[in-house]
């Protein structure tokens, strides 16, 4: 790969890449049947005080790929698929103060979202990025792998984990973590593919770009979900240098079908995780095959549109199409 690799912590894993073929989702107990052609979605239906929708069927969705409405071959609550969730924290210098807080919620989260058929890896990015937990259903290896948070090393510092994948010796590698946990980790992974990133949004020093990073993450069918905490006495008290990143975590969590969740005086770390958690438990598993047959690469715009005109739904703008 011509990316910066991913360093493991502790262990040497060899990985094993190839193409991919999309799965149908599962149909209750029905088998799994393979169609290297359908599109899969992930979809959260909220309505009106953007509360979240249960209950729906495969007739209430109207699909559609480039204007032309798609035929909805799967349909399927989330509570049927397996899940993979890939947890990216941010230890560069301007999270000091915030490691604690996230390996407190973080363990808890695992605790109450992973199911015995689900799996989770835990990524941390500074100046590069560090693979601390491989993928596992373990909760107690995932908070042994969040013992081992910790901060990147500052300009002119030593680096306490492994050699550095980077010249310089300081950066917030957002967009190659990014990357590497979609290419990594979860394109051969099948079922729902979450991606939980924690940190402030802005990146230094990574080799990937956001659009690459984002281009990647639809590959692999995942879906971002942001979560912007930032530590203003970390700047001062003033604007984060380089500019907010919060723009560009919506950017990724909206074409992803995520979203950015905010840290505030109103919402603690706890509260946007179990958000998270809930929206992850209401989503709805749709794949279809679409009426345009190219193998070209081409980026094709999908949009949903709902027989409730109140209800509004929140999924991945458009996915690239497969090359011969």
């Amino acid at each position: 790969m011509s990316s910066t690799p991913l360093r493991v912590s502790g262990l040497i894993v060899v990985l094993s890449l190839g193409v991919l073929a999309l799965g149908a989702f599962p149909q209750g107990d029905d088998t799994i049947k393979v169609d290297v052609d359908l599109v899969n979605v992930l979809a959260t239906v909220r309505g009106k005080g953007n509360a979240l929708i249960g209950g729906l069927e495969k007739g209430d969705f109207h699909l559609f790929e480039d204007g032309k409405e798609q035929e909805i071959k799967y349909f399927t609550r989330e509570v049927d698929l397996p899940l993979t969730i890939g947890l990216l924290v941010d230890v560069s210098g301007s999270q000091e103060r915030l490691i604690d807080t996230e390996r407190r919620a973080a363990s808890q989260f695992f605790r109450s979202v992973l199911r015995p058929k689900d799996l989770a890896f835990l990524i941390s990015f500074g100046k590069d990025s560090e693979l601390l937990q491989d993928s596992t259903s373990s909760p107690k290896l995932l908070e042994d792998g969040l013992k081992e948070l910790r901060l990147s090393a500052p300009v002119g510092g030593l680096h306490p984990g492994p050699v550095p994948t980077q010249q310089n010796t300081a950066g917030t590698v957002l967009w190659d973590a990014v990357y590497l946990a979609a290419n990594e980790r979860l394109r051969s992974e099948a079922g729902r593919k979450v991606i939980v990133v924690i940190t402030d949004g802005v990146d230094t020093g990574s080799k990937k770009t956001r659009e690459q990073a984002i281009h990647e993450a639809q590959l692999a069918d995942a879906v971002v979900y942001s979560v912007y905490y930032v530590d203003n006495a970390a700047y001062g008290g003033g604007l984060v240098f380089g500019g907010s990143g919060e723009g560009d975590l919506k950017k990724m969590s909206d074409e992803t079908g995520g979203r950015v969740l905010k840290v505030d005086r109103k919402n603690t770390l706890d509260d946007l995780f179990k958000e998270i958690q809930e929206e992850m438990r209401s989503q709805y598993a749709i794949a279809y095959s679409p009426t345009n047959p190219k193998k070209d690469g081409t980026y094709r715009k999908l949009e949903f549109k709902m027989s409730n005109k109140d209800y509004k739904v929140q999924a991945r703008k458009g996915y690239y199409a497969v090359t011969n």
